[in-house]
């Protein structure tokens, strides 16, 4: 196992990756994606990632609520050979940062 540190990008370097053609890859709760998102996101539920890598890009940040959820699925997408950051904080990062949310 490596133990090279998970790479970790904050919510200001997300919309340049974004802009570069990364894929924001949200992998809460249905119930957590029905209160609040971020636009344009791609809803991956964490149990169901494995299942539908095939919708997964090959550049990805991913999120959820705080990080830790989506760091086990960036390990996972880096050991399948995608190119994968998370995002430090989630989605509580990015809304501290006062970045739009798509809600309801």
């Amino acid at each position: 196992m490596s133990t090279d540190p998970l790479p970790q990008v904050d919510p200001a370097d997300v919309e340049g990756r974004l802009a570069d053609g990364w894929q924001l890859l949200d992998v809460r709760t249905d119930a957590e994606w029905a209160e609040a998102r971020v636009e344009g996101a791609t809803h991956i539920p964490m149990d169901q990632v494995v299942a539908r890598l095939d919708e997964v890009g090959d550049r990805v940040v991913c999120m959820c609520a705080a990080g830790g959820r989506s760091a086990r699925v960036t390990q996972y997408l880096l050991a399948n050979g995608r190119e994968a950051v998370n995002l430090d904080g989630g989605i509580h990062a990015w809304a501290a940062e006062g970045r739009p949310l798509v809600t309801g």
